[in-house]
C-alpha cells in the first residue's frame, strides 16, 4: 500500500514538473521576414497582431530598412527607447563603423536615465550617448558605461552587415 502511494505522488509530482517546464510562446514571424526576403517599401507580410505574445503585445516595434535589406527591432521600456520611437518616421544616414556594427544618429539625442547598459552583442540596438548615436550591432560587442540599450532584433538580423552606407528609413510597425 505504501509503495502504490508513493508511485501515486511520483506520478503527480512528475506530471507537475512537465506542465510547468513548457517554455512560453515566442514571436514568431512568417518565413518570409525570418529570412529578411521583405523589399524595401513592401509592408510586412504580417500585421502587429502576430507580433503578440499569449496577452501582451511586444510594445514599440520598429522596421529598418536600406534598400533589399529589412531589420524589425522590439524596444524596451526605456525613456530612450520611447524618445527614438516618439521621432519616428526617419530617413537618416547609416554608417559602417569599427567590424561589428552600423550606426546612425537621431535627429534629437535620448534620455538615458532609466536605459540599461548594453551587453552582449548580435542583434542589440544600442544608443551610445557621448557620440548620441544609435547603434546596430551584428556581431558581440565589449560593455561600454556610456552604452545604452535601446532594443532586440526580432527579424533580419542577418541583414545589419549588409547594409551599406547610405540612406535608411526608420518606421514603427505597431
Amino acid at each position: 500500500m505504501g509503495k502504490q502511494i508513493v508511485s501515486i505522488l511520483l506520478v503527480l509530482l512528475l506530471s507537475a514538473i512537465v506542465g510547468c517546464s513548457k517554455e512560453p510562446e515566442s514571436v514568431v514571424a512568417p518565413n518570409s521576414v525570418e529570412s529578411g526576403q521583405t523589399k524595401k517599401g513592401s509592408e510586412l507580410p504580417f500585421s502587429a497582431e502576430h507580433l503578440q505574445t499569449e496577452d501582451k503585445t511586444l510594445g514599440m516595434v520598429i522596421r529598418i530598412s536600406a534598400e533589399e535589406n529589412v531589420v524589425i527591432f522590439r524596444l524596451n521600456d526605456s525613456i530612450a527607447a520611447k524618445n527614438l520611437y516618439e521621432q519616428l518616421p526617419l530617413s537618416l544616414e547609416v554608417e559602417n563603423y569599427s567590424n561589428n556594427e552600423k550606426i546612425f544618429y537621431p535627429p534629437q539625442s535620448l534620455d538615458v536615465s532609466d536605459a540599461p547598459l548594453a551587453r552582449g552583442g548580435l542583434g542589440v540596438l544600442a544608443y551610445y550617448e557621448p557620440w548620441a548615436d544609435v547603434i546596430m550591432f551584428y556581431d558581440d560587442f565589449d560593455p561600454n558605461g556610456s552604452l545604452y540599450e535601446l532594443g532586440q532584433v526580432v527579424s533580419g538580423n542577418e541583414h545589419i552587415q549588409s547594409m551599406k552606407e547610405g540612406k535608411i528609413s526608420i518606421e514603427a510597425v505597431n
